[in-house]
């Protein structure tokens, strides 16, 4: 079997009615920086708001190095119609041998409460059921994240409980929400679809 790190090997392009996934790239530095700057979007995340785009190049070194070391990069959130990068997505964990990845993500405050991280993170999970076989899909977020357990109960993941004391952020360790979608949760949305599976 493949592991998720061969499926990266030529990195998958993904698309939605609104959104192209697609790598990052410094092209993208100024359009990241324009969210990354706000530190209401970074308010649960593990990361600090940026403070000069020599923070966003950083952040892009990092990611370029991880498409060419670890090959299980971000994708890119690029809105179809401005062609702005608004956002990433991506598997911040993995277990090729149990099956499962852990997605992360971030968006645009100006693209809030559209539904495009539902779409994005819908598609996502579609992508590791059907292309990458996988069991089991989870994701975490600050237990006052309400918008992001939207995104996730939306996208069909399930709550699963609070993991206390679990990631050190903004120099504390905090609690998270743990939640998950498995293969047989995602194919009971298809039952009376041929082909799914």
């Amino acid at each position: 079997m493949k592991r998720i790190e061969d499926h990266f090997e030529i990195f998958p392009i993904l698309e939605t009615d609104r959104i192209l996934l697609r790598p990052i790239t410094y092209a993208d530095i100024d359009n990241m920086y324009q969210y990354c700057a706000v530190p209401q979007v970074s308010r649960y995340t593990t990361w600090n708001y940026h403070r000069s785009k020599e923070d966003t190049k950083g952040f892009i070194d990092f990611v370029l190095n991880r498409y060419e070391t670890e090959k299980v990069g971000p994708w890119g959130i690029e809105h179809k119609e401005t062609k702005k990068l608004i956002g990433s997505c991506s598997f911040v964990r993995w277990d090729n041998r149990c099956l499962r990845a852990e997605l992360g993500y971030v968006l645009s405050n100006e693209y809030w409460n559209q539904g495009i991280m539902t779409e994005v993170v819908n598609r996502i999970i579609e992508y590791a059921f059907k292309d990458l076989e996988l069991v089991r899909v989870e994701a975490k977020c600050h237990p006052e994240n309400v918008g992001s357990a939207r995104v996730m109960e939306k996208s069909g993941m399930k709550f699963e409980g609070i993991l206390r004391k679990y990631v050190w952020s903004k120099e504390e360790l905090q609690d998270v929400k743990l939640y998950s979608i498995i293969r047989d949760e995602f194919e009971g949305r298809f039952e009376d679809s041929p082909g799914i599976g």
